[in-house]
């Protein structure tokens, strides 16, 4: 019915990141007005502080997320064991019930 197998689909390869050259050059052509040079401009002391917070908030919160993905991981990696043992057991109690099946025969 239906195919196994599944048309890989070809990426287009990876462009070449930016020298440091195309960098300087597309920041010197940025307008002053541009949000990488704004975003601070027009706070006071007290958002300079707010900012550093939710620096520090998403740092925490990137931290998190990574020890979540190392705990997946190593949930992964033993299901994937239980696996193998569980099916190794069915293994095992197929052959069992086999067993018993031709005794009583």
């Amino acid at each position: 019915m239906g195919s196994k197998s599944k048309k890989r689909v070809i990426l287009p390869t990876r462009p070449d990141p930016p020298t440091v050259d195309q960098i300087l050059e597309d920041v010197g052509r940025a307008s002053p007005s541009d949000p990488v040079f704004t975003m601070f401009q027009d706070c006071s002391q007290d958002c300079g502080t707010a900012a550093e917070g939710e620096v520090e908030s998403r740092y925490l919160q990137s931290r998190r997320y990574l020890e979540w993905v190392e705990q997946l991981q190593e949930a992964q990696a033993q299901l994937a064991a239980r696996r193998g043992e569980l099916h190794l057991a069915g293994e095992r109690l197929e052959q069992t019930v086999a067993e018993v099946r031709g005794r009583a025969l």
